[in-house]
């Protein structure tokens, strides 16, 4: 398709089941321009990549709205400067309304406001804000706009718990009566008029048409689009039961007897027992996203920022890059930005996991929702809004819990054509009751006509999966492992061989001074001292490390004199009288120093994978400096749990065959695989994947993405390059190699869950409806059970966010 697509998430209201979300996608998914869309029932949002070329995101919501469903959105008010006369509001309003995700905006001049409707994954409050000062004008937050349950599903809750609450008073007296019938219950007091059938109906009928209304639109829009649904079947059994009790009721006039065999009690209570699964059901698929709202309960919600010389505190979402802000001890850093003045050290474990707090001075970078800890620092705003690392991992996260795993598909695929054969097996029921189980006796007939609709609801069918995947996504984010999708969290699980990259995965990527050898009449700290002085004029990364470990150890340096690099060889200099020669056989070879005495010490340590370098002062062999890339103190027991759990674990890199061999063998790792160019290790994993192999690649480099994207799951090290994580399926924010393991227990753990949800919610529907059919079931009992069978297949997916790896 030609032209850039575009993605765009929609919150909807009024999917009841997981008919109700496969018809929202199976229509999505034709229309012209829609590459891809997916609905995902729990989070009830829909996920659709498109061609804006083709369509608009204004078509989408459209088609969504000729299906019957809504787009929910959220509200917000500005306070509006500038506004002279009513051409300015006009403009503004104009202006707001053509921003893509604006689904309605008000300008009054009168109140200098506007109120707008918008959809919050499509832009933001300060997008609006900044839509209004291009159009010249200033633009604020309203200061005493009270967030009104901007969330809409918790406002669908309140709602919902109103009209149960209604229900449940009218629905009771017909219960009391409906429990009276039985002999064992015969002994409870019941008021006469509870047995009169106008007050039954009476109490029945607002159930049946008030509360009950939701099921008959949404039962007219299904069948209207040539579909069916949960609503349909909830309609027809209630409306059944109903409608056949005001013919009996109308039957029993002037007979002067009370008609105890109404049915109007079963509409009622059923109407009532699903309200009530239904909260349940939307009580705890709001849990199932606690994990996004514990993201975003990181954030900041104010900034300190300088204006003029002064500080000012504005909310979060006006803070623009460039921004100089002022952060103080204990305060939480707003956004990504740079350090431009102060030094503190800073709590990072919220991302990276370490509980060390790190330093911060001028220069480095810190990230929005870290916490700074002890001194003042002046930041300038990098990125800011979306744009920031905890939002990206928000992103993430929702795209993740959005997205549908392959085993979703095939649940989707039953349940679009479950309800017609349902209403199918219902007919025949009533049928074969009527005509020859109990002949003539319709009311009987009735009854196990309306068991058999509401026991086959498919809504525990429709949830099984998404709550798995939304509960398993948020609880692995929790544990520092964002998965980018459902797929990827289901595939996980396959692995057999897991490949690691050696630098910056295994080992810290950084080389570090690991040991020292004085030989002669030298010290090994005035062996140091000289070589640190020396080094210390060099720009060569293992001087560096070489500089770094001689200060960590306390040791000071002064400045050399005549400093000369020999690129390829070493340093030469002369430092507090003395000269000095730090470098290779050859430059010691080319110098006439003897170093005959060091060889067996330069190759032990280059066998162990270090790099070693000679040192001379005054022209004679004096020690030993070595530096190696260290092991990252995770990986050794990390790489032991990946072989415990039975996989295969390779390391591979681009370092010589020496070196890998000596850092496989300290950590653990069977095979080593060396000198490995960038499009090579893409090659190493495609030659696995041949032998049968479910490879995950794992690395941090921008050398690695080729093999990342290659593998069947790519992991990418959080503390590594932005492409490799955008060329992985799943991010490691902890560069700690026991996330593996993790992530792949996470996958096992989900998919069980899923099984579980899917067997249940099968098994009940499949047992269900013959016991339903054979008479075995009151209808208000088949109402129960088809509520519990819904809040338990979402209880069973909610126990993954207590799950402890």
């Amino acid at each position: 398709m030609a032209g850039q697509t575009k993605e765009v998430q929609l919150p909807i209201s009024g999917m009841t089941c997981a008919a109700c979300s496969s018809r929202i996608e199976k229509s999505l998914n034709k229309l012209e321009g829609v590459d891809q869309a997916t609905v995902n029932l729990a989070l009830e949002k829909a996920t659709v990549i498109y061609n804006p070329d083709s369509t608009t995101v204004l078509d989408i919501e459209n088609k969504i709205n000729d299906l019957g469903y809504s787009i929910a959105t959220e509200k917000a008010e500005l306070d509006l400067m500038g506004m002279t006369c009513a051409a300015c509001a006009t403009r503004i309003e104009k202006g707001l309304n053509k921003l893509e995700g604006v689904s309605k905006a008000t300008v009054n001049l009168a109140l200098e406001t506007a109120n707008i409707e918008y959809n919050p994954s499509q832009l933001t409050v300060q997008d609006m804000i900044s839509k209004v000062e291009n159009l010249g004008y200033e633009a604020k937050v309203k200061q005493d706009q009270v967030s009104e349950g901007s969330d809409h599903r918790e406002r669908a809750i309140e709602k919902q718990k109103g009209k149960f609450i209604f229900s449940l008073i009218l629905s009771f007296p017909l219960l009391w009566a409906m429990v009276n019938h039985f002999e064992f219950t015969s002994f409870l007091y019941l008021p006469e008029a509870f047995m009169n059938p106008w007050v039954q109906m009476a109490l029945a009928t607002p159930v049946q048409f008030i509360v009950g209304k939701q099921f008959y639109i949404g039962a007219y829009k299904a069948l209207k689009n040539k579909s069916a649904n949960m609503d349909v079947l909830v309609a027809l059994g209630t409306s059944a039961a109903y409608f056949y009790s005001v013919y009996l009721a109308f039957l029993s006039i002037g007979s002067g007897a009370h008609m105890v065999e109404l049915y109007f009690e079963t509409s009622a209570v059923l109407i009532t027992l699903i309200l009530l699964g239904k909260l349940f059901e939307a009580r705890a698929k709001g849990r199932s996203s606690e994990a996004i709202k514990k993201l975003m309960g990181l954030q900041a919600k104010t900034a300190t920022v300088l204006r003029d010389g002064n500080e000012e505190e504005i909310p979060l979402e006006q803070v623009a890059v460039g921004d100089v802000l002022v952060i103080k001890p204990g305060e939480k850093v707003p956004v990504d930005g740079e350090v431009i003045e102060g030094r503190s050290a800073v709590d990072e474990s919220m991302l990276t996991g370490e509980s060390v707090p790190v330093d911060k001075t001028a220069g480095d970078m810190v990230i929005g929702a870290t916490i700074n800890k002890n001194g003042s620092l002046k930041i300038r705003a990098r990125k800011v809004g979306r744009d920031t690392a905890l939002a990206q991992i928000i992103k993430v996260v929702e795209e993740a819990q959005g997205s549908k795993a392959p085993i979703q598909r095939l649940a989707d695929q039953i349940s679009g054509v479950f309800v017609p054969v349902v209403v199918g097996i219902a007919i025949i029921t009533f049928l074969v009751w009527f005509l020859f189980v109990s002949p003539g006796e319709f009311a009987e007939a009735l009854e196990k006509f309306i068991a058999v609709l509401v026991i086959a609801c498919p809504c525990a069918l429709g949830l099984a999966t998404p709550t798995s995947i939304m509960a398993g996504s948020g609880r692995a984010a929790e544990l520092g492992v964002l998965f980018k999708g459902g797929e990827h969290l289901e595939l996980t699980h396959r692995i057999t061989t897991v490949v690691l990259d050696k630098t910056g995965t295994v080992t810290n990527g950084k080389p570090v001074l690991t040991d020292v050898i004085a030989e002669g009449n030298i010290t090994e700290e005035q062996l140091l001292s000289l070589v640190g002085s020396v080094e210390k004029q060099s720009e060569h990364p293992l001087a560096e490390a070489i500089v770094q470990g001689i200060k960590d150890r306390g040791i000071s340096l002064s400045d050399p004199d005549d400093f000369e690099a020999i690129p390829g060889y070493g340093v030469k200099a002369a430092s507090g009288g003395r000269n000095i020669m730090v470098g290779t056989r050859k430059l010691m070879n080319q110098s006439g120093i003897d170093i005959a005495s060091a060889a067996e010490k330069m190759e032990a340590l280059e066998k162990d994978g270090k790099t070693a370098m000679l040192v001379a002062v005054d022209g004679v062999y004096s020690g030993i400096v070595a530096v190696a890339d260290t092991v990252k103190e995770s990986s050794k027991a990390a790489i032991r749990r990946l072989k415990d759990m039975g996989l295969e674990v390779i390391m591979m890199t681009g370092d010589n065959q020496r070196t890998a061999e000596a850092i496989a063998a300290e950590v653990g790792v069977d095979r080593a695989i060396a000198e490995v160019l960038p499009e090579g290790k893409a090659e190493e994993v495609k030659k696995l994947q041949m032998q049968g192999k479910h490879v995950a690649m794992v690395g941090d480099g921008i050398n690695d993405a080729p093999a990342l994207a290659v593998a069947d799951i790519g992991m990418a090290i959080g503390t590594g390059t932005d492409v490799a994580m955008e060329a992985a399926d799943i991010t490691l924010m902890r560069g700690d190699l026991n996330s593996i393991a993790d992530a792949i227990l996470m996958s096992k753990k989900t998919i069980r869950n899923i099984k579980q949800n899917l067997f249940w919610a099968f098994a009940y529907n499949t047992l269900g409806i013959p016991v339903a059919a054979l008479g075995f079931l009151a209808p208000w009992l088949a109402g129960a059970a088809m509520a519990f069978s819904s809040v338990s297949v979402v209880l069973n997916a909610l126990r993954l966010q207590r799950v402890k790896l």
